[in-house]
Parts: structure tokens; C-alpha cells; sequence
């Protein structure tokens, strides 16, 4: 999983799941991440044996993603923005899903991680997704609270 960052706040339980038989290739989330620079919102991403290769921030207008290796490239050797149609938090996260059904292994591969992208189980993701949007739907107030705490700026 990613490291938590000194000076930002996180809400919500963090979650983890494998996408593979081993366990060597993981998703996890973090349903409030907020960032020193006051904006925020979900954050996941996909590892390998704990190196942070995909992730995604679906931060509403502001929201982004990363891909080749986070952890190599860094967040600006790595960074993405989303599709200009894909704007609002819930299209970013349904559209970060469907990448990841899609193209997770491709993405694996494409990274450097050819063992992880034929290991990447479709089932394991299946199953993992569901879990990420129950996460989600567990404290839908969750945003409301990082913006009355003032950890984001609405």
C-alpha cells in the first residue's frame, strides 16, 4: 500500500485487497485522502509485492491519476488527467474501475511488472471492486466531514 504522507489526513477505513493467487499484487483504498493543498477526495492503486505502480485520485475537477510505476516515476513522472467528459468524483471512480478491469494487466506490463499482469486475476478485481464501492457507501458523509473539519476546501 502507498505511504501515508506526513501533513495529510486520511478518513475512512482503509482497505486492501489481492488481485492475485499470492498476494503479491493488491489494490487498496483509502476513501478520504486529503492533501496539504486542500483538495481531496478517494484514493486507490494497485501494487506489487508493495510498490505503489497504478494509482488513482478521483478528486472531482481537480482529480487525476498515475500510471507506469507511481513509485518510479514519481506522481510527476506518472501523472494523468482524467478524460475532460469525466469530471465528477463518482464518474472518476467508475471510470478508474473499468480501466483497471480493462487494462490492469496491460498497465501491469507496460510498467515493468510482466509477472504481476499475468497473475492479475479478473475474479480477484472483480470481487475487490465490489469491495471498494461497500467501502465507499459506508460513511457517504465522510467528504462532508473532511470539508467541515477544513482538511479540504469545497
Amino acid at each position: 500500500m502507498a505511504t501515508m504522507l506526513d501533513g495529510e489526513s486520511y478518513l475512512g477505513r482503509v482497505l486492501i485487497q489481492p488481485l492475485d493467487e499470492a498476494g503479491d499484487v493488491t489494490i487498496y483504498l483509502w476513501p478520504v485522502r486529503c492533501l496539504k493543498s486542500k483538495m481531496g477526495g478517494p484514493t486507490f492503486g494497485v501494487d506489487v509485492k508493495g510498490e505503489e505502480v497504478i494509482r488513482y485520485d478521483p478528486h472531482g475537477p481537480r482529480g487525476h491519476w498515475h500510471r507506469g510505476g507511481y513509485d518510479k516515476l514519481g506522481a510527476g513522472g506518472s501523472h494523468v488527467e482524467f478524460p475532460d467528459d469525466v469530471r465528477d468524483i463518482e464518474g472518476q471512480i467508475t471510470w478508474s474501475l473499468d480501466q483497471i478491469r480493462e487494462n490492469g494487466a496491460d498497465m501491469l506490463a507496460e510498467a515493468g511488472f510482466p509477472d504481476a499482469a499475468k497473475a492479475f486475476d479478473l475474479d480477484k478485481f472483480s470481487t475487490a471492486s465490489t469491495a471498494i464501492k461497500e467501502r465507499l457507501a459506508e460513511d457517504p458523509s465522510l467528504m462532508g466531514k473532511a470539508i467541515d473539519q477544513g482538511l479540504i476546501n469545497a
